[in-house]
């Protein structure tokens, strides 16, 4: 997203651009799969002034305005991503950290059964798997 794209959401919603959201919003996109202290590291590269509990809010801010999504993919810290990308389910192998992402519609199934029989809506882009991958487990 573009300082101009970014721009034109804060100000929707009473908000400024400012270089630390900017250089936050930048991170996640470049890093994929991002902790709060992966973004922070990033950011620190370029303004090293930035500290990590202002990635922290940042962060809570982009996820409000509907930039940024988080998951979590262990038992630490969440792990932020654009917004923009395609839904997914994540397949995180305890063994070796690896992450995959496959298509929502594994989930379709269980997705359905569990709006059916409890009238649970599913938010599929926060589900994780935890195992193993195909080359740990051979």
């Amino acid at each position: 997203m573009g300082s101009d794209a970014l721009a034109q959401v804060l100000r929707e919603r009473g908000l400024r651009l400012t270089a630390q959201r900017q250089l936050v919003l930048e991170a996640v996109h470049s890093l994929g799969h991002a902790t709060p202290d992966q973004v922070h590291a990033r950011v620190a590269e370029t303004a090293a002034g930035v500290n990590i509990s202002t990635v922290y809010r940042t962060l809570e801010l982009l996820e409000d305005v509907g930039l940024v999504t988080h998951t979590h993919l262990s038992h630490g810290a969440p792990t932020y991503h654009a917004a923009t990308e395609r839904q997914h389910v994540h397949l995180v192998c305890r063994r070796c950290g690896r992450i995959e992402e496959v298509e929502p519609a594994v989930m379709s199934g269980v997705a359905q059964d569990l709006l059916r029989d409890v009238g649970f809506q599913v938010d599929v882009g926060h589900v994780s798997f935890f195992g193993r991958c195909r080359e740990c487990e051979a």
